[in-house]
């Protein structure tokens, strides 16, 4: 059973300011450029068999240094991909605080769907399944790494340590760090969580 990295992409100029989704086209900017450095320098020692990543081109950009590193390719599995926000995406985070659904977004999200997108409880299941597959691929402790978006690796770390959904809003998941779980036959042990490898302001 495998040990699988998981790390959120790293800075774009959505950040904190629009909901970027699957919004193509949207790239690493200098300072997640930088991250994604970091986060290789961080893991080229570990002894990696492979790199997975969501197909958005901030997940591949943010994988892309670890795997020139170690000489190993980028696997897009369309699992790891960005919630769906559907008619959410792309719009400033200030303008979506204003909306009766953000409470439920933020307050119940078991209850919450995006318009036109998914539920938290879709995407959850998608991530979960995805993980679950990769794991099955690979050996006892053999370590993988998966380059995904901050909701949907909130989402998988709580469905493994059997929080309710509702508690997923709890979680906090930086850009460029990293998480570790470890597939066991018996459970999955959290061994790291948002580890950050770039100064947090």
């Amino acid at each position: 059973m495998a040990i699988l990295y998981l790390i959120r992409h790293a800075e774009n100029d959505y950040v904190g300011k629009r909901l970027a989704g699957r919004l193509p086209d949207i790239h690493l900017n200098a300072t997640g450029r930088h991250q994604a450095e970091v986060v290789a320098e961080n893991l080229r020692r570990d002894p990696i068999v492979a790199i997975y990543s969501s197909p958005m081109e901030r997940a591949l950009e943010t994988a892309a240094p670890l795997a020139r590193d170690l000489y190993l390719p980028v696997n897009s599995h369309p699992g790891l991909i960005e919630i769906d926000f559907g008619a959410w995406q792309g719009e400033p985070i200030s303008h979506l605080k204003k909306l009766k659904l953000w409470q439920t977004v933020q307050r119940k999200p078991s209850d919450a769907r995006f318009p036109q997108g998914e539920s938290f409880q879709e995407a959850q299941e998608r991530i979960v399944s995805a993980l679950e597959t990769i794991n099955s691929a690979y050996g006892q402790n053999d370590r993988v790494v998966c380059f995904s978006h901050g909701d949907t690796i909130r989402l998988a770390v709580c469905h493994f340590l059997n929080m309710p959904l509702d508690s997923f809003q709890r979680l906090a998941i930086h850009t460029a760090s990293i998480t570790r779980l470890h597939f066991s036959h018996a459970m999955v042990i959290l061994m790291q969580y948002n580890q950050p490898v770039f100064p947090i302001d």
